[in-house]
């Protein structure tokens, strides 16, 4: 571990993954504000929040755990959690470059932080899921709210 980076391996096969014949790192450090502003912007959720650079820096400051994904020097992934500490977690704006989906990056970075909440003795992990996303992340373990379940958001104005 380097200035809090680490190589990890896939926990489903025990494999380090690998793309253009580079690994991929993970890190726990905050990463460059323009290039998480670019990968934040490949999910289009910004036309809703329209977030600066500084913005989502500053989320990632007052989330409790992150977990950057590089290729090199370029950041492809990341995930965030929000937590009170003993008992809810919630993750927060799980990224992939579109062109890295598929390759293994969103599973090692929420079994990261998945790990990061039990081994900090949470006892609820929560998340919301973009649209079609749900199949991944039953994958992981997580499963959708019945419709009759608690929970609602106040819309943004």
């Amino acid at each position: 571990m380097q200035n809090g980076c680490v190589t990890a391996c896939c926990r489903e096969s025990g494999e380090f993954k690998s793309i253009s014949m580079t690994t991929i790192h993970y890190c726990e450090d905050l990463p460059d504000r323009q290039q998480y502003f670019s990968l934040f912007e490949t999910t289009g959720w910004n036309q809703k929040y329209k977030a600066s650079a500084e913005d989502l820096i500053e989320a990632l400051k007052n989330s409790q755990f992150i977990v950057m994904a590089y290729d090199g020097e370029q950041l492809v992934g990341c995930g965030r959690v929000l937590t009170d500490g003993v008992l809810h977690a919630m993750v927060y704006e799980m990224i992939v470059h579109p062109t890295y989906q598929g390759q293994g990056i969103g599973s090692v970075i929420i079994n990261m932080l998945v790990d990061k909440c039990k081994a900090a003795g949470i006892r609820d992990i929560q998340l919301f899921a973009a649209k079609g996303k749900a199949p991944f992340y039953r994958q992981h373990g997580f499963m959708e709210r019945p419709a009759d379940a608690p929970g609602m958001a106040l819309p943004k104005e």
